[in-house]
């Protein structure tokens, strides 16, 4: 039987904390993030999980989310839920909503594709569903099945 063990993250005043990142994806959930100095930055990970066996969290203190760092955090962390604490309580909590398309914010990973060739803006598409998306170059029509990996 394995013990129980307690652990304590400490209380923000104000910021963001994104909960059921799958693991081990927190740190690259702090580099999308772009962390530079805000305050505290709390990374725990592998936790369990009854929803993804293990998961992730990070904690940013005095840090809101646009919506296209949220849109990419969703390719990277679909099942991820971000809570927005203000005067050390949830003022807000919303699950992450993997968008149709994302442009210019994923790099093809295709040579030949003219985003590399001629430095056209990136533009892909959604396909698959919302806990396990792939996504569709709109130019040379490759699909990827791991589009986390393409985040810049």
């Amino acid at each position: 039987m394995t013990p129980t063990r307690t652990h304590k993250v400490y209380a923000i005043e104000r910021g963001t904390v994104i909960d059921h990142i799958p693991s081990p994806l927190a740190m690259k959930v702090v580099e999308i993030l772009g962390v530079h100095q805000e305050g505290i930055l709390t990374v725990g990970i592998n936790f369990k999980s009854e929803k993804l066996g293990s998961k992730d969290i990070v904690k940013v203190e005095n840090l809101k989310l646009t919506a296209a760092v949220t849109d990419r955090l969703a390719l990277v962390a679909p099942t991820a839920t971000i809570n927005i604490i203000e005067d050390g309580k949830v003022v807000e909590k919303r699950q992450i909503k993997v968008p149709r398309e994302f442009k210019g914010m994923l790099r093809c990973p295709n040579p030949n594709c003219v985003t590399n060739v001629e430095g056209v803006e990136t533009h892909f598409v959604r396909e698959g569903d919302q806990a396990k998306p792939g996504v569709r170059c709109h130019y040379c029509e490759r699909l990827y099945k791991e589009p986390s990996e393409l985040v810049v």
